[in-house]
């Protein structure tokens, strides 16, 4: 259990507009909100990543950039040079999805070699790296796996979900999580978290880093709980 106040509550928050139909006018919007509240990041396509890194000049909020989206069936040559090139155009963070297929047929130094190219990368370049996993399509088996791989690894994150599935992050799946990794390699849910009460479940179950489109709506919650309480953090 520890203390948080709203603000340190909004940093967990990658601010997410992922649709393949998102308009300059609403990526401003998205950047516009994530300065309100003061969330960790935008989450948003490789294509999108210059514009938002210019309208977050001169703020703290960084720019995520989504890798091989949603499917994962790129090259690992591919997934590197995405993953570069959206760091040249203002992305600070990457979060790539794994090769679902050579997970499947246990092909797991590919995976490995996949995921080691890409962190690589993003240390070198000063980005924070994030794995994605897409767990609705894995059995616990697999999940281990890449737990284990990804505690070799090292990527700042592992994550549970593209939200674009058949299914997005669940509580088990995070408890699995976070026990099956290195603690030096963070989890991020992603996938269906719309509510306050889920967002905070999550935080207490350990993930240092929630994508969700209701951000807002989740903080103002909140923030709404803690003023009927006359309290300024809450207890997780």
């Amino acid at each position: 259990m520890r203390s948080w106040t709203l603000d340190e509550l909004a940093q967990l928050i990658d601010h997410t507009n992922l649709k393949p139909f998102a308009r300059a006018a609403d990526m401003r919007v998205l950047c516009d909100e994530a300065r309100a509240n003061h969330f960790a990041m935008v989450a948003v396509n490789q294509v999108q990543a210059s514009l938002c890194a210019g309208l977050l000049t001169g703020t703290d909020i960084h720019v995520g950039a989504a890798i091989s989206f949603p499917l994962g069936q790129t090259t690992i040559a591919s997934k590197v040079f995405d993953a570069r090139d959206a760091i040249a155009n203002g992305a600070d963070e990457i979060d790539y999805v794994v090769n679902l297929t050579e997970v499947k047929n246990g092909n797991w130094d590919y995976v490995a070699a996949e995921m080691g190219e890409i962190v690589a990368a993003c240390r070198e370049l000063g980005a924070i790296s994030k794995v994605i996993f897409e767990n609705c399509y894995l059995e616990d088996a697999e999940k281990i796996r890449l737990c284990e791989i990804a505690s070799e690894a090292r990527p700042d994150f592992i994550k549970t979900s593209t939200g674009f599935g058949t299914g997005g992050a669940t509580f088990d799946d995070v408890r699995l999580m976070v026990e099956r990794v290195d603690p030096a390699v963070r989890v991020k849910a992603a996938g269906g978290i719309r509510d306050a009460e889920s967002f905070l479940e999550y935080v207490r179950l350990g993930c240092r880093r929630i994508g969700t489109s209701a951000g807002v709506a989740i903080i103002r919650e909140i923030g709404a709980r803690m003023a009927k309480t006359g309290s300024d953090t809450i207890e997780l």
